[in-house]
C-alpha cells in the first residue's frame, strides 16, 4: 500500500497541517498523520519513520517550529523523498523553522516549501507530483486540477476586470 506520511512535531501545527491532510483527500490519496517529536520523542520517531517505510510510505511530509529539526531528522533516517513544512511562532515568528529546514547538509535533501497553510497545501501537491511519477491516474488528476486553476483565474477577472 503507496502512501504519504505526515508526521507533525506537536498538536498546535495541526490546524495549519490540516489543510495538507485535505488536499491529499480531495485526490483520493492515501495518508496518514502522526504527531511525533525529533527531540522529546526521538525514539518514537525513528520507530515510525522505519515502520511507515516497511508499510509502504512514499513520500514524508514533515511540520515543526521553532528550530525543531523534524525534517531533517526523518531525512537522515530514510532515503524517500522528505517535504519540510516551516511553522510560524517563536521568537523569530518562524525563520527560525524555516532556516533549519532549509539549511540541510549536502546528500541530506529537504525539499522545504512556504509557512502557513499555502505550505502545507503545497507539500500534499509536491507529494503528489512524486507520486505521480508512478501513478498515471493521479498525474491525469493533477493535470485536470491546474486546468481548473486556470479557468478560475478567467472566470474571477472576467467579474472584475475592465477594459479599454
Amino acid at each position: 500500500m503507496k502512501f504519504v506520511s505526515i508526521i507533525i512535531g506537536s498538536k498546535s501545527d495541526y490546524e495549519v497541517m490540516s489543510e495538507c491532510a485535505k488536499v491529499l483527500d480531495k485526490f483520493g490519496v492515501l495518508h496518514e498523520l502522526v504527531i511525533s517529536s525529533a527531540h522529546r520523542s526521538p525514539e518514537r520517531t525513528h520507530d515510525y519513520v522505519k515502520n511507515a517505510e516497511e508499510q509502504g510510505a512514499r513520500v514524508f511530509i514533515a511540520a515543526a517550529g521553532m528550530a525543531a529539526h523534524l525534517a531533517g531528522a526523518i531525512a537522515a533516517l530514510t532515503t524517500k523523498p522528505v517535504i519540510g513544512v516551516p511553522m510560524k511562532g517563536g521568537a523569530m515568528d518562524g525563520m527560525d523553522a524555516m532556516l533549519s529546514t532549509v539549511q540541510m547538509p549536502a546528500g541530506m535533501p529537504v525539499a522545504t516549501v512556504a509557512m502557513g497553510k499555502a505550505g502545507a497545501s503545497n507539500s500534499a501537491y509536491l507529494a503528489m507530483q512524486i507520486l505521480a511519477l508512478e501513478d498515471n491516474d493521479l498525474r491525469v488528476k493533477l493535470q485536470e486540477d491546474r486546468i481548473l486553476k486556470a479557468k478560475k483565474v478567467e472566470i474571477d477577472s472576467s467579474e472584475v476586470e475592465i477594459r479599454l
